[in-house]
């Protein structure tokens, strides 16, 4: 189970940093985000995470953006073996295919492939390609904005396993220069009811100016088996007004 849920996490983790949880709004045209980050993800059975991993996104076309993340992952079980290496590679295409208006909220879809490019028998990856197909819905009231919306998980095992996420999420702008936002979110395995599971996230993004960002967050499952959740990053944007 610790292994099944670390490797769920870290689609639903890298989709919106610094939540599960992730939003419709591609990545301005001809504009970058590059993110050097950490995440972590301990239990009654160990630590495991990314220490560092580095994520690019790219604005490509009109409403879309290409992202690729690339680990260097690390797994500390409690008992057994600690290990450290490169992890597995993520790819995604970002695209919104309705805008917001006053009334409507904007929408769009982020598919992520997870390639097995890690360790599994060190806990550096899954072993297995692992597609995750989201739909997610956002909607902004001045200063406050809410997102979320869900998908489903497909890795290809010699029975291939499908599990869903579901996370939602809100935020307010205190200042240009701090959001702060909170998440539910769940995962639900149809096959494997005892390991679905729900937990929330608080988080932030601190903004130095229109390029230079810290984004952190901590969070934890309700009722067990006490995981905890941790990330932080350090985002640089590039491209003219880019925010």
């Amino acid at each position: 189970m610790f292994m099944l849920g670390v490797c769920f996490l870290r689609f639903s983790l890298y989709a919106g940093p610094p939540f599960h949880t992730d939003d419709p709004e591609p990545v301005e045209l001809y504009h970058w985000e590059f993110y050097c980050a950490s995440q972590m993800t301990g239990s009654q059975d160990g630590i495991s995470g990314t220490a560092p991993h580095f994520e690019i996104n790219y604005g490509i076309f009109p409403e879309m953006q290409i992202h690729i993340i690339v680990p260097l992952s690390s797994s500390h079980p409690r008992t057994g073996n600690s290990a450290y290496g490169p992890g597995d590679v993520e790819l995604g295409l970002k695209y919104r295919f309705v805008n917001e208006t006053s009334s409507m909220p904007q929408v769009g879809v982020f598919p992520l492939l997870e390639i097995p490019t890690g360790n599994a028998e060190k806990g550096l990856g899954s072993g297995n390609a692992q597609v995750f197909i989201p739909l997610w819905l956002q909607k902004s009231w001045g200063q406050w904005t809410t997102y979320g919306g869900g998908g489903c998980l497909v890795t290809i095992t010699p029975a291939p396993l499908n599990s869903w996420f579901i996370g939602w999420e809100g935020q307010r702008d205190f200042s240009e220069f701090i959001t702060i936002g909170a998440e539910v979110f769940g995962t639900i395995i149809p096959t494997k009811s005892s390991e679905n599971e729900a937990a929330f996230t608080i988080g932030a993004t601190v903004n130095f100016n229109d390029n230079h960002h810290v984004l952190f967050s901590v969070g934890r499952d309700f009722a067990g088996p006490n995981d905890l959740f941790l990330y932080a990053a350090y985002q640089l944007t590039i491209g003219q007004g880019s925010k």
